[in-house]
C-alpha cells in the first residue's frame, strides 16, 4: 500500500502575523519540493481563502488540486478557555456549512484566519461531528493555548464529546516518547504538522505524518487516522523537541531554565522578576501515569530542516541568504525532495554543493547532533559533534503562542 507524507496544519495569508506568500500556488509549489503529498488548507472558514480554494477543481473524494500538490481542508479554532483545536473537513460544501454554524458566535471570522469562536470544547466538537469533520487538539501541550495547558483531560475539555476525538497534534516541543506518558492518549493517532505561517523551506513541512494509505481522498485519509482498513500511521517526522520554544520550564523574559521544583519554589516568578513559563516536559510530568507505548504507535523520526543543516554548515545567521538558497535548490533540484536529500540520497559528487554542506547532512544522519533545550518563548538550539551551532530564527511565531501586549505577562 503506498504511503504519503501529510503536512495538515498550516495557515493562509489571511492569518495574523503570516506570511503574505501563503497563498495555493506558492504552497502548491512548495509542499512538492518538500516532498509532501497532502496539505492541509488551513483557515478554511474564512470567506476570501475559502474562495480561493474553490478555484481548484475536486480531484479526488474531498482533495483539492494544483498541478501536482494535494489539499485537503483544515482549519484551527480558539474556545472560549483560549484552547485551540485542529478540524480537518470532508468537502468545500460541509467547510460551508461549518462556517454558517460558527459565523454567529465569531467576531473575527473574516479578519483572521485562526478565528475565536465563542464556544467550548464540547460544542466545536458537536459541529465537528455534525459537518463530519475529525477533529483533535492542536499543539496540546504549550503552554499558551493548548489543551493540557487549561484541562487536565481530554474529558475536562470535551465532555461527552470527548470519545469522537480521533487524534492529538504533539506541536514542536513534544514528541511520541513525551505524549505517550499520558495513557488517555493512547488510543489516539498522533499527528505532527509544521503550523506554518511562511512557506520557508524550514518552516512548512517542518513536521509531518507519514500514512499508508490507497489513494489521496478524505475517507482513506480519515481511515488512516483512525487506523481502519491496515490504513494508518507509520512515522511521525518532527523536529527534536528541545528545539521547541517551550520544551522546558524558564523565564519568559531573561531566558533562565528552571526545574520543576525549582519554579514552584520560587512561585514561578524569576530572579529577575519575569515570569516563568510552565514547560511541556514539566506540565506532562505532572500528568504522566505510563511509561510504554501502545503497540499501533509508529516510529518517531526527528529532523532537522535541510536549510538550516546548510546554514550551519555555511556559518551563515539566516536561511534566506543566497548561498543556502542555491545550495538548497541545487540539492533538491537533483533529488527531487528534501525529504529526499535528508535520508535518502547519495550525497558524493554533486556539482554545484558546498562540500561543507555534504559533511554537515551525513553528520546528520549519523546523529552526531547535540540539542540545547529551548524556554520561556526562546527556541532551542542545535550543535554537531564538530562544533557546528545553529539558532533558529525566530521570525516565525512557535505554535499556540498568540500575539500578546506587556500586560498579559
Amino acid at each position: 500500500m503506498p504511503v504519503i507524507n501529510a503536512d495538515l496544519h498550516i495557515h493562509s495569508k489571511y492569518s495574523m502575523a503570516t506570511s503574505g506568500r501563503m497563498d495555493i500556488p506558492t504552497l502548491a509549489v512548495e509542499s512538492v519540493r518538500k516532498g509532501i503529498q497532502l496539505v492541509g488548507t488551513g483557515d478554511c472558514l474564512h470567506r476570501k481563502w475559502l474562495d480561493e480554494i474553490k478555484t481548484m477543481p475536486e480531484v479526488t473524494d474531498g482533495i483539492y488540486g494544483m498541478d501536482q500538490a494535494r489539499f485537503v481542508l483544515s482549519v484551527e479554532l480558539e474556545d472560549t478557555d483560549r484552547v485551540h483545536h485542529l478540524l480537518i473537513l470532508p468537502d468545500v460544501s460541509k467547510a460551508e456549512e461549518l462556517r454558517e454554524a460558527i459565523e454567529p458566535a465569531s467576531v473575527n471570522i473574516d479578519t483572521d484566519g485562526r478565528p475565536n469562536v465563542n464556544l467550548s470544547g464540547v460544542e466545536i466538537a458537536e459541529l465537528a461531528r455534525d459537518a463530519g469533520a475529525m477533529m483533535g487538539p492542536a499543539h496540546a501541550f504549550t503552554p499558551w493555548t493548548a489543551m493540557y495547558a487549561y484541562h487536565d483531560s481530554l474529558k475536562s475539555c470535551y465532555g461527552d464529546m470527548a470519545s469522537y476525538i480521533s487524534f492529538v497534534e504533539l506541536g514542536l516541543s513534544a514528541d511520541t516518547d513525551i505524549a505517550d506518558r499520558i495513557s488517555e492518549l493512547h488510543r489516539l493517532t498522533f499527528l505532527t504538522n509544521s503550523d506554518a505561517h511562511s512557506p520557508w523551506p524550514n518552516k512548512l513541512a517542518r513536521e509531518f505524518t507519514r500514512f499508508q494509505m490507497e489513494d489521496i481522498t478524505f475517507v482513506e485519509l480519515e481511515k488512516a487516522i483512525l487506523r481502519q482498513d491496515d490504513r494508518g500511521p507509520v512515522m511521525n517526522v518532527g523536529l527534536f523537541p528541545q528545539e521547541g520554544k517551550y520544551h522546558e520550564s524558564a523565564c519568559i523574559r531573561c531566558f533562565k531554565h528552571y526545574t520543576l521544583r525549582e519554579s514552584m519554589g520560587k512561585s514561578w516568578r524569576c530572579t529577575c522578576g519575569g515570569r516563568i513559563k510552565k514547560g511541556v516536559v514539566d506540565r506532562v510530568e505532572e500528568l504522566s501515569d505510563s511509561s510504554g507505548h501502545p503497540d499501533h504507535r509508529p516510529p518517531y523520526l526527528h529532523l532537522i530542516p535541510l536549510s538550516e543543516i546548510i546554514m550551519m554548515a555555511l556559518g551563515t545567521k539566516s536561511t534566506t541568504t543566497k548561498q543556502v538558497k542555491l545550495n538548497w535548490e541545487r540539492l533538491v533540484d537533483e533529488f527531487g525532495s528534501e525529504v529526499t536529500v535528508l535520508l535518502d540520497a547519495e550525497l558524493d559528487g554533486i556539482d554545484g554543493v558546498d562540500p561543507a554542506v555534504i559533511h554537515t547532512v551525513r553528520m546528520f544522519r549519523e546523529g552526531r547532533v547535540r540539542m540545547i533545550p529551548g524556554g520561556g518563548g526562546q527556541y532551542g538550539s542545535v550543535e554537531m559533534d564538530d562544533g557546528l551551532k545553529m539558532a533558529p530564527e525566530r521570525s516565525d511565531p512557535d505554535q499556540g503562542q498568540p500575539q500578546r501586549s506587556l500586560s498579559d505577562f
